[in-house]
């Protein structure tokens, strides 16, 4: 099996059930994984593979969860539903990037063409800041403004590991971070995944390339 990697950082506005203890494995489907999970009522932390879980990878559109927040803070984005990329009409693979798109939008089909240009809105500098002030992993931008986030084979990223996002999202909602409660709220809005009568799931995807570009 080609190695795949594929992140998906949850976290719940409700208390996780306390008797959660095991993690069926099989969930996996035999992909070496990390999965951590954190209980912010109980402070306990379950980790179905503590190596993985610290090695650092590239974070892909993981990182969409503060380049909004970034984007937010420096008044570049606006509310969730407000018009805010307009489609160059260069066709892509994914049909959903090919129009317009508000930011929950934009932020719910995973649209790189569009946080590319907040990206280079935001610039070296100020993104440089912003990454140093959070403590975002290994700190390094160097790749370039619009692609350090973005794994590809022969490209040397901004890498950060499962450990260390759980990290981030709990100072995020401790209020730790350098983001104002109205620009979390504008985020928690737009992460939201799905609701149910025991709670509300919050979460993004990211996915990268293999060596052999799969």
């Amino acid at each position: 099996m080609n190695r795949l990697t594929l992140l998906l950082f949850l976290f719940f506005l409700l208390p996780l059930d306390s008797r959660a203890q095991h993690i069926d494995k099989s969930l996996f489907m035999g992909y070496d994984t990390a999965f951590v999970l954190h209980n912010r009522s109980s402070g306990r932390m379950i980790s179905v593979d503590t190596v993985r879980a610290a090695e650092r990878l590239a974070p892909c559109s993981t990182f969409k969860i503060y380049n909004t927040l970034i984007g937010l803070e420096l008044g570049l984005l606006k509310g969730p539903d407000e018009p805010w990329y307009t489609w160059d009409g260069v066709r892509r693979n994914y049909d959903a990037w090919n129009k317009d798109l508000s930011l929950r939008e934009a932020f719910r089909v995973s649209a790189v063409p569009a946080y590319q240009i907040l990206a280079r809105q935001i610039g070296p500098e100020r993104m440089k800041t912003y990454i140093e002030r959070i403590g975002y992993g290994s700190r390094d931008i160097s790749a370039g403004i619009d692609v350090f986030w973005l794994g590809r084979p022969g490209r040397e990223t901004i890498v950060i590991s499962a450990d260390e996002q759980v990290a981030l999202l709990n100072k995020l909602l401790d209020g730790k971070l350098p983001f104002s409660e109205q620009n979390v709220a504008i985020l928690r809005d737009v992460m939201r995944v799905a609701e149910t009568e025991k709670g509300t799931l919050y979460g993004k995807t990211g996915s990268g390339m293999d060596a052999e570009g799969n």
